[in-house]
């Protein structure tokens, strides 16, 4: 069981100088819980996938390095496993704000910064870069970096507005469509043209490909939201309406 006591003990024995930082419970995701460290830092240790100390690590490899205009989670430090804790963790800096599927995206101005955000983003990925874990195997285009993951959990607002991204535990080269799909993921409906147009040179075909990725992500957001709302677990009540609000977006255009 991660507690306080626990998270204090660790950061003691390899990041003695956080260690008096306050601290108190974050978020939870799907493989990782986040304790709050001060006013700017976060600790997020796995709890729950097995593959969620190997995203930490890809993270702590990759996210350092980009330079993108909205805060992202940038991991400061790293901790090692250990007779304590079994499973790499790390510290990061803190995103403010609420998450999207709490606090929805509702000003339209929030398509320009999203674009702006990933025209720097999707730059050619090395040939050594992680794939995406559903890339579809009849796309030959040139991989890009992905964000991977955009629906509205993974993203912060304040005031309306797109505010921060963050979990980059799928970040990975990839088709760009896989993060487009956020024109309707995440804006408000009648912002995907707006979207496009700000983020330029975007052919028909990825548009369409973009279009199916936000119509699966939107029924897996249904799901999810389906099954918090019945108890199950796993499930999520909040992603529900967020899943209802991209069905909009998509049928609005």
């Amino acid at each position: 069981m991660i507690d306080e006591n626990l998270v204090r003990a660790l950061l003691r024995d390899q990041h003695p100088d956080l260690a008096e930082l306050a601290l108190r419970p974050g978020p939870k995701g799907w493989d990782n819980e986040m304790w709050r460290l001060g006013e700017t830092l976060a600790v997020r240790l796995p709890h729950a996938t097995e593959r969620a100390s190997e995203l930490l690590l890809k993270e702590f490899r990759l996210l350092p390095a980009l330079d993108l205009p909205l805060p992202i989670p940038t991991p400061i430090r790293l901790g090692e496993p250990s007779a304590r804790f079994p499973k790499h963790w790390t510290v990061v800096e803190w995103v403010p704000g609420e998450p999207a599927d709490r606090s929805p995206i509702t000003r339209h101005e929030a398509a320009d910064t999203l674009a702006a955000f990933l025209k720097v983003l999707h730059q050619k990925a090395p040939a050594d870069a992680p794939t995406h874990t559903f890339a579809p195997p009849d796309w030959t285009g040139t991989p890009v970096w992905l964000h991977g993951d955009l629906h509205p959990a993974n993203v912060v607002t304040e005031n309306g507005n797109l505010a921060g991204i963050i979990d980059f535990g799928e970040f990975c080269g990839g088709d760009p469509a896989i993060d487009l799909s956020a024109a309707w993921v995440l804006l408000p409906p009648g912002s995907a043209g707006r979207f496009f147009a700000a983020y330029g040179s975007v052919d028909d075909a990825t548009i369409a490909r973009a279009r199916a990725w936000a119509t699966r992500k939107a029924q897996a957001l249904i799901e999810v939201g389906q099954a918090g709302d019945e108890g199950r677990p796993g499930g999520k009540p909040t992603w529900g309406p967020a899943g209802r609000r991209a069905q909009e977006a998509l049928a609005w255009a």
